[in-house]
């Protein structure tokens, strides 16, 4: 923990009491979140950050607008993105009244708000 307040020792307050952290810092500290094991909540947390701006910072090396220092034995680690799964919505219930099902001289009515699958389920004991 020693290390960790020698660094924050090197970002100074804003008059607003933040802490402007010089871009080395940044990049040091993205750096801690590559060794492999580490995760950003526990490097955001040795350093009393919040884990979504470590995570800002880890963007900004990506995009070549933080350098990193050398990382001899660590990488960024690939990823496969998938498309997303298409989600059905649901169609809109309309307002109606109940719903008869009818075989010979058996009528079972339903509540408009029956389901689908509910009805079929009738329907075919209803056929047997």
């Amino acid at each position: 923990m020693g290390a960790t307040s020698e660094f924050l020792a090197n970002a100074p307050r804003r008059s607003d009491g933040k802490r402007n952290w010089p871009s080395e810092l940044k990049a040091r500290i993205v750096a801690e979140t590559l060794i492999e094991g580490e995760t950003v909540n526990a490097v955001a947390e040795r350093y009393d950050l919040i884990p979504s701006t470590v995570s800002d910072w880890r963007r900004m090396a990506r995009q070549g607008k933080l350098v990193l220092p050398n990382l001899d034995g660590m990488d960024f680690v690939p990823v496969e993105v998938q498309p997303a799964a298409t989600v059905v919505e649901p169609l809109p219930t309309k307002s109606c009244g109940p719903i008869d099902v009818i075989k010979g001289d058996v009528t079972v009515r339903l509540d408009a708000a029956t389901s689908a699958a509910r009805i079929a389920e009738i329907a075919r004991a209803l056929a047997t």
